[in-house]
């Protein structure tokens, strides 16, 4: 027996004390002084170890691809070997089946439903963890191949520190053909153009060579033969790069058609990793000039500056290093989505910089309305009805085919999209403006005459939102041929075309170029939607038809896409505002918020394109027309800058721009503006991926940046990719002094990019990927792993499952106190009833030890002579304490006459 808290023992002498001096306690009392006994005894919290005689048997099902139906397969047979084995009914088994994630096994045993795209043992083991009882042994029995997708030693930890073993059954079948890529390493970070290795391993059932395929950026480097020894193969490349940034590698094993060995896996024969490209300070300009004349005065002035001209190459990884990026009238059909989004992250968490120059295919008019970078612009783009020149004619063509009537969630189909893009579209047109809508599968149906708006945009939408799929194709000739038919007797100035289609069943084209040549003639223009992505078996035909038109082309591979693409695009139309005429040039004295070096402003542009500031961006020069528009703008995004200068910076509507003698100070001073402070020495970053499990490690001097950090704690920002995806916060760990860590399980296939956050600055890093092909990666590492776990929680590999119920020596120490609060009860109930009634306890005479009276023997005395005798006189009765006396007894006599009197 133990006692928590044997401190409380102390109470009896000092009760027993208590009772000597105030007896009216009765402390003393047989009854009270076994009650003060046990009240001690009770909070001294008295605990008996005992042999627990029951056991929580946790058996852990691997429902990852990996394994296949090996599961379903084998588990009614593991179930009844399990329950005949089962010692008694106090014993309880307990299933669990995990792949990406752990659930409790439905009832059918065969009711998984979620991500079998990794294996999530770790998190399994974790979750047994928290749910195990304390004060009742448990085990793990684990049904697995053995190769989780993430490490282990975290989750065994805590199963050593509760005595819960872990036992495993390996339950993949070995195949005798199998090659794989295992493993593909490289340095996560190294300078420009510093050469690194590049090592992949391969294993395979056979010794024979495989071919290996090599590439970066999805652009073949190499393609060798690997030849395998004992099952395993080695291969080494070197690369170099020139330029900063993050770039995607990837390898590939290919067993050839000829070789007598067949691959039963395919799905592990790919890896990939990102290298990130460290340079110096460097700019990203996103251009369409051959001879950008901002690229010339940024390298004249020894910047770093990343010069891409064709936007379709763009990618995020492509800012990792960057400070700040500029747009120089690039069209944001151009630039592929991913890239677009990411740059809202790049300014606003990674503290970047951003720029947009003006140009006929910049702002507006170049369709960045409601795009992914539209709140990023110290300026708005939408355009007043009342500054409005001309009037447009807009027809959009819907496709209304069978493929339209697949669900995209939240009880909606693809052609409710495609209705709520149309309608968005009539919402940004003007009074003046005119639109029809028409319907198209195998033929065209008229939803909305060409119509003029003027105040009828709601009556308008809600007749566009009407469409319903009807089944079959779509036939692009007759849905062109009808829309033009409706535009040709509009007057507008401007006349478009916006066609909606399936990429992959867009059928009939009929004689379209000859259609679109006539429409062209007549200076009707046409833009298309595709609904998926280039690689789609009719994308060419889309492709095609928008260059014959004249117009853009865009491809949504995402549903919830389409209506802020229709938006975009009829703004890009509707509402393009590029002032073509020199207007003069105002500075409004707030060009020291951002140099202290005054500037000799120029007097006038060529041209610009027409904006409204937001109100809270500031603007440095406006002009001088009716609009007073912002011409040079900016405002702080989050950690990040971004910038708005009006007027083009190169090509047509220039000239001016490009003679003005300040442009060289005003292209380095925006552009030393965009990338911020730097970022004071003495803290870093590191970053490393096992399997699926992210390790993020903060590095500071502490002498330099303790205090710095105690006021203002360094917060993780991170951003996973994905369709509206929104960036997170995690908690960091303090390690030590200097060291703060983190870890972060990802998903298969996630694209992460983050940002470490010290006050105003930050520390960027990313794109980390997981490649598509971990879940068949079989790294002999983690069936390892798996072994070693066990074997720390003293578990084994099982192959008898009738060995599943052996019980861990757990004993288990319970406590008294309950027992002995109800003896102290029943114990406090007898002496109240006993002090109520009077009764009292028998006891055992005890022995008296009181002194006893010394007897004095009467002396011997001679007999004397005869005396005449005398009467006696009456003898007085002796008084002794025993006896009472005539006076006491007098005295009782009085009081109990008062007594009775009363």
């Amino acid at each position: 027996m133990t006692f928590g808290s044997p401190e409380w023992f102390l109470l009896v002498p000092a009760f027993l004390f208590i009772g000597w001096f105030w007896k009216s306690l009765r402390l003393w009392s047989p009854l009270r002084l076994l009650l003060v006994l046990l009240a001690a005894f009770g909070l001294a919290d008295p605990k008996v170890n005992v042999q627990e005689d029951a056991l929580d048997l946790f058996v852990l099902l691997d429902r990852s691809d990996s394994t296949e139906n090996l599961v379903d397969k084998n588990l009614v047979e593991w179930k009844r070997l399990l329950d005949q084995a089962k010692p008694s009914h106090r014993d309880e088994a307990h299933y669990f089946d995990y792949g990406a994630e752990i659930v409790e096994q439905g009832s059918d045993g065969t009711s998984f439903t979620g991500s079998r795209k990794l294996t999530r043992t770790g998190l399994a083991l974790s979750h047994i963890t928290a749910l195990a009882k304390e004060n009742r042994p448990a085990r793990v029995l684990v049904f697995t191949d053995g190769f989780a997708t993430e490490p282990l030693h975290e989750a065994a930890e805590q199963l050593q520190a509760r005595g819960i073993p872990v036992d495993f059954r390996l339950i993949r079948e070995e195949t005798l053909d199998d090659f794989r890529l295992s493993r593909l390493e490289l340095p996560e970070r190294v300078q420009a153009g510093e050469p690194f290795l590049i090592a992949a391993t391969v294993r395979g059932s056979s010794d024979t060579a495989v071919n290996l395929i090599l590439r970066r950026g999805g652009q073949t480097l190499t393609e060798t033969k690997v030849k395998l020894l004992q099952g395993v193969g080695r291969v080494e490349f070197t690369d170099r790069i020139s330029r900063a940034g993050a770039f995607q590698y990837e390898a590939e094993v290919v067993v050839g058609s000829d070789s007598p060995f067949k691959d039963a896996h395919p799905g592990n024969n790919k890896a990939s990793r990102w290298i990130e490209i460290a340079g110096g300070p460097r700019v990203l300009l996103v251009t369409k000039y051959a001879d950008d004349p901002v690229a010339k005065v940024l390298a004249s002035l020894d910047f770093t500056v990343d010069v891409v001209t064709n936007p379709a190459d763009l990618r995020p990884g492509r800012l990792t290093g960057a400070r700040a990026v500029i747009f120089n009238n690039v069209p944001a059909f151009e630039v592929p989505n991913d890239f677009l989004d990411a740059l809202d992250f790049f300014v606003r968490e990674q503290a970047g910089g951003f720029l947009m120059a003006g140009g006929k295919q910049s702002f507006g008019s170049g369709g960045y309305f409601q795009s992914s970078i539209d709140a990023l612009l110290p300026v708005s783009m939408e355009l007043k009805s009342e500054h409005r020149k001309l009037s447009v004619a807009l027809a959009i063509v819907l496709d209304r085919s069978g493929s339209m009537s697949v669900g995209v969630g939240g009880g909606m189909v693809k052609m409710d999209l495609a209705n709520n893009g149309a309608a968005d579209a009539i919402g940004l047109l003007g009074p003046m403006d005119q639109v029809c809508v028409l319907a198209v599968d195998s033929a065209p149906e008229t939803i909305i005459p060409l119509t003029e708006v003027k105040a009828n945009q709601a009556k308008l939408q809600a007749r566009a939102r009407s469409v319903k799929s009807q089944g079959g194709g779509i036939f692009v000739y007759e849905g062109l041929k009808a829309a033009w038919d409706e535009l040709k007797t509009s007057k507008s100035g401007t006349r478009h075309v916006i066609l909606f289609s399936d990429a992959n069943d867009s059928e009939e084209p009929g004689d379209y170029k000859r259609l679109l040549g006539e429409m062209k003639k007549e200076g009707c223009t046409v833009s298309v939607i595709g609904m998926g992505t280039k690689a789609d078996v009719d994308s060419k035909l889309l492709e095609d038809i928008a260059k014959l038109g004249d117009g853009r082309i865009f491809f949504a591979d995402q549903p919830v896409d389409i209506p802020r693409i229709f938006a975009q695009e009829t703004v890009t139309i509707a509402r393009s505002a590029f002032v073509e005429d020199p207007v003069g040039a105002q500075p409004t004295g707030r060009w020291a918020e951002i140099s202290p070096k005054l500037l000799d402003w120029l007097p006038e542009v060529d041209g610009y394109n027409l904006s409204y500031l937001r109100e809270d961006a500031t603007h440095s020069l406006v002009s001088k027309d009716e609009y007073i528009a912002p011409l040079v703008a900016h405002a702080h995004r989050g950690l990040g800058r971004s910038a708005a200068v009006s007027f083009p910076l190169g090509g047509e509507f220039s000239q001016r721009i490009r003679d003005w003698k300040g442009y060289g100070d005003f292209v380095q001073t925006m552009t030393r503006f965009l990338m911020g402070t730097d970022l004071p020495p003495g803290i870093g970053l590191k970053h490393r991926l096992d399997g699926t499990r992210l390790t993020l490690d903060l590095l500071y001097d502490p002498e330099e940046w303790s205090q710095k950090l105690s006021k203002m704690p360094p917060k993780l920002r991170l951003l996973e990719s994905g369709p509206g995806a929104a960036p997170y916060d995690v908690p960091w760990k303090r390690i030590a002094p200097g060291h703060f860590s983190v870890t972060k399980d990802l998903d298969e296939g996630a694209i992460v990019r983050g940002a470490i956050q010290v006050g105003e600055h930050a520390l960027p890093f990313g794109p980390v990927t997981v490649g598509s092909s971990v879940e068949w990666a079989f790294e002999p590492e983690r069936l390892a792993e798996l072994r070693t776990v066990s074997a720390q929680t003293g578990g084994r590999e099982l192959i008898n499952l009738k060995e599943a119920w052996l019980r861990p020596p757990n004993r288990q120490d319970v406590s008294l106190r309950l027992w002995i609060a109800l003896s102290m009860l029943g114990f406090l109930v007898l002496e109240a009833l006993l002090t109520r009634t009077g009764w009292k306890m028998p006891l055992p005479a005890m022995p008296n030890f009181a002194p006893r009276e010394k007897v004095v023997k009467p002396k011997k005395v001679k007999a004397a002579k005869a005396e005449p005798v005398f009467a006696k006189e009456e003898e007085k009765p002796v008084v002794t304490a025993e006896t009472p006396s005539e006076e006491s007894a007098e005295r009782r006599s009085r009081y109990q006459r008062a007594k009775d009197r009363k």
